[in-house]
């Protein structure tokens, strides 16, 4: 294990002197390991030049296995950890910005509800294709995030959700004064927009929808990845707007006082999904899936408890 957490450690600094400075031991030493892990797998696993070390395609397989391995070796230890403070175990979750927190939490506390032991859990927020690389690298064991044509399914598994509809949303006032005029995408155009981060999913198809109408998208003067510091911007300016998934629309009303604008909008956003490594069978894992699953299908029947 300190082999494979030195072939990391050579790629983050690229140099061998650095590494050695780092680990506090001498340059040769260093060498000497890296020798004996290349004639151990065969082939260079890092190419030498002026700029530094980058490593082989040979080396990118073992550093990939390496990240996983020693990922899971952290894992296991706060598991250790978790089991000995009197918790059931430890469950990382990645989840996109714009998924109900309301719902998370509910998710949550029935999971806990579900197991004899608590259970201790770890959210990291990010963009779907951050936490897919998390994801693959087993630094997290669930993503909650978009399945897309542009994710990389290979060795993983999903599991469809729900599908979010669009709702546009300003403050109260605002939205009382767009409820009694003809709105237009034009006129939408004249407000100020705040918008999520680029390049995500549901920026691209806000882009679209204006695009399809033949009118050219928002220019933000917001962009933002937090969906509650949106609902803030919103009210806190008298002509901003926003458009948002309808579940995030619903909890910013409650949590920042906007509104939402009767106004139809529709787009086809990729659905939200369960993410999980193939033949990943954590019991607390399968526990977590089974109750968003439930919570989810309330919401489409519309019933609660």
């Amino acid at each position: 294990m300190r082999h494979l957490a030195l072939l990391l450690q050579i790629r983050q600094y690229g140099s061998l002197t650095r590494v050695a400075e780092q680990v506090a031991t001498s340059q040769p030493a260093v060498t000497n390991a890296l020798a004996e892990m290349e004639s151990m797998f065969g082939g260079a696993l890092f190419e030498r030049s002026s700029r530094g070390m980058t490593p082989t395609a040979l080396g990118n397989v073992v550093l990939a296995r390496a990240e996983a391995m020693l990922n899971d070796l952290d894992h296991l230890a706060r598991d250790i950890e978790a089991v000995v403070a009197g918790h059931a175990t430890r469950l990382q979750i990645g989840v996109i910005p714009f998924v109900s927190g309301r719902t998370l939490a509910s998710a949550i506390q029935r999971t806990q509800a579900r197991l004899p032991q608590r259970l201790t859990m770890t959210i990291h927020e990010g963009t779907s294709e951050a936490l897919m690389l998390l994801l693959r690298d087993h630094t997290l064991d669930i993503v909650i995030g978009r399945a897309s044509s542009s994710v990389d399914l290979a060795q993983l598994r999903f599991e469809v959700l729900y599908q979010q509809k669009p709702r546009l949303i300003a403050s109260r006032r605002l939205a009382a004064r767009l409820a009694r005029t003809r709105l237009s995408l034009d006129k939408l155009l004249e407000l100020d927009w705040i918008l999520g981060a680029p390049h995500t999913p549901m920026r691209e198809q806000i882009a679209d929808i204006f695009l399809q109408a033949g009118v050219a998208p928002p220019v933000p003067i917001v962009e933002s990845y937090t969906s509650r510091l949106i609902g803030e911007m919103i009210v806190a300016n008298e002509n901003a707007v926003s458009i948002v998934p309808a579940d995030i629309a619903e909890e910013l009303v409650h949590l920042t006082g906007v509104a939402i604008v009767p106004y139809s909008l529709s787009w086809t956003l990729p659905p939200v999904a369960m993410f999980v490594r193939e033949g990943m069978t954590r019991e607390v894992g399968a526990a977590f899936g089974q109750s968003l699953r439930e919570l989810y299908l309330q919401a489409e029947t519309g019933w609660t408890e």
